[in-house]
């Protein structure tokens, strides 16, 4: 809620303060007195065009500043049980009369941008102003929701999960047909592995060492023989070794040489008996040579393909084997996710389908309301409708039809403010006003053109109403409006020293009845002005409109 407004040398205002409470405002003051400043400075507060003609001439620049009171859900507590307090948010904007505009927030220096966000989360403009959310097709699109009682809670479900699923499918990383072709892969080297029926590192130096073996079989046995002969044989080794021991004897003095040929004796007939063994164990074997060669050229394409060593061609088989079942899980799980984005695909189809029905269904019972109240709010040929298209009627367009024969064109291209302003105030009444803005302060300038009589007094009246829900500020011309506001501030200018000023009091009690009569007859002083401002003032207070249905009951 707008609490305080201060504007500083913006047009013909010099320096203004107004206080707002709660409730709905009327601003109200002769043509020209400046009453659309106010207007233009809460604008600039929102990030409106800063144009250097808006500072008041022979000044600097222009400031306005604007204090906003948040207050929260009552059953909102902070710590200790206590209820929330109510936040305070200061904008504030300088606009210089040669240069770039100055952005303020809560006192420090911030971007356009970032006012322009704050601020349109506080305030609502109506009327010939950019600042209208009623006019985007997402706020056109809640609205509708809002209005027609659309269920939402199935199609924001449908696309979770499909979010969800697609998150998903996107964290397995890599492309499908990649992670397919290295699984291919890694089955096939791990077949040829297993295959080979690879067991210890060292295989291929026992291999090696019988291959050698077998491949000299005969030399071996011949090899054998012979030293067997040179020990064994007349005149070999044993022989001469007997004789030797036979010259020493056992003579005292010679005892350890005999005992020491004696051991050799012993010696040479194991060695003797060993090479007749092996002579006799060495047979040709060629099949076993053949597959020691076999497996031995195996084994070295192996390593060709998977590694230095044997040891490292039985890690390689390690590993393949882990990235295989890592690969092998990721195939099931998208496999998986698969059938569940199919599933996820189907079910937000089906979900949009219903969705789109409804809002079709609802928008043209909306717009009739919404043409309804138009007629009392003295737009009596108007014409509203709702486009709704897409797969969720997701893409909602708002349709107004001023006067007859004029085609009907979006509210976003209505060139009229006060059409406009009107629209969006019917809008409100139908939508609810609790349900379409998270602002807490509304300002309808313009939303009076061309209206009077009874028409005048259900726009006051629907003003009211929203005032209910909201903060209203409206500028306007006409008593029967001004009448409904539970606060009046009267814009004010005067001439001093070749200078005009303009300056804003909140009035009451006979200052209040005073403006009302001047405003409908031009006569403040008259006194049957003054007792039509009176009937006005009870008439409003009882919200009564003669003849008509009150509007937005």
């Amino acid at each position: 809620m707008l609490v305080e407004l201060h504007v500083a040398q913006l047009g013909v205002i010099e320096d203004l303060t107004l206080l707002a409470g709660p409730g709905m405002t009327a601003v109200t003051g002769e043509t020209g007195a400046g009453k659309t400043l106010v207007v233009e400075a809460i604008q600039l507060l929102l990030g409106g065009r800063a144009d250097p003609v808006l500072v008041r001439a022979g000044s600097s620049e222009a400031v306005v500043e604007g204090r906003f009171v948040i207050t929260g859900d009552p059953s909102d507590t902070a710590a200790g049980g206590a209820p929330e307090a109510a936040a305070e948010v200061v904008l504030s904007r300088a606009v210089p009369a040669d240069g770039r505009s100055r952005a303020y927030l809560d006192g420090r220096m911030a971007s356009s941008a970032a006012l322009a966000e704050a601020g349109t989360a506080l305030v609502e403009l109506h009327g010939q102003h950019a600042h209208q959310s009623l006019l985007g097709t997402p706020a056109q699109r809640a609205a509708l929701d809002a209005a027609g009682g659309v269920d939402l809670s199935e199609l924001l479900t449908s696309r979770r999960d499909q979010r969800e699923v697609i998150e998903a499918q996107h964290a397995l990383g890599g492309d499908a047909r990649t992670r397919a072709r290295e699984l291919d892969l890694l089955r096939f080297q791990l077949d040829e592995l297993d295959a080979a029926g690879l067991v210890e590192a060292s295989e291929d130096d026992h291999l090696r060492a019988e291959e050698e073996r077998l491949a000299g079989a005969s030399a071996l046995r011949a090899a054998a023989a012979a030293a067997h002969q040179a020990l064994t044989g007349d005149g070999g080794a044993i022989d001469h070794l007997g004789e030797a021991v036979a010259a020493v004897g056992a003579r005292p003095p010679l005892a350890g040489l005999y005992d020491r040929l004696r051991g050799l004796e012993a010696e040479l007939a194991d060695a003797a008996s060993e090479a007749r063994s092996m002579g006799e164990s060495l047979e040709d074997d060629p099949a076993r040579l053949a597959a020691v060669g076999e497996r031995r050229q195996l084994l070295g394409e192996l390593r060709r393909k998977y590694g230095d060593t044997l040891g490292e061609v039985i890690e390689f088989r390690q590993r393949a084997a882990a990235r295989a079942a890592e690969l092998a899980a990721l195939e099931a799980r998208a496999a998986e996710l698969d059938r569940l984005r199919a599933k996820a695909d189907s079910e937000l189809a089906a979900a949009e389908a219903r969705v789109a029905g409804e809002r079709r269904a609802a928008a043209p019972k909306v717009a009739a309301e919404v043409q309804r109240h138009l007629r009392q709010l003295a737009m009596p040929r108007a014409r509203f409708a709702i486009e709704v298209d897409g797969l969720a009627g997701e893409d909602v367009t708002w349709l107004l039809g001023a006067n007859p024969g004029e085609p009907m064109l979006p509210l976003a291209k209505v060139a009229s403010g006060g059409e406009l302003a009107r629209a969006m105030l019917a809008v409100r009444l139908v939508m609810g006003a609790e349900r379409t803005s998270s602002a807490g302060t509304l300002v309808f300038d313009e939303v009076d053109a061309g209206v009077g009589g009874e028409a005048a007094m259900a726009v006051g009246l629907a003003l009211a109403d929203l005032a209910r829900h909201h903060q209203v500020l409206v500028v306007t011309h006409l008593a029967q409006v001004a009448a409904f506001a539970e606060h009046h501030v009267v814009v004010r200018k005067e001439e001093a020293g070749g200078r005009t000023t303009a300056w804003a009091t909140a009035v009451r009690g006979d200052e209040r009845v005073v403006e009302l009569a001047r405003m409908m007859s031009g006569q403040p002083g008259s006194a049957t002005a003054r007792r039509h401002a009176e009937e006005l003032l009870a008439g409003a207070r009882r919200r009564d409109i003669p003849g008509s249905a009150p509007a937005g009951r």
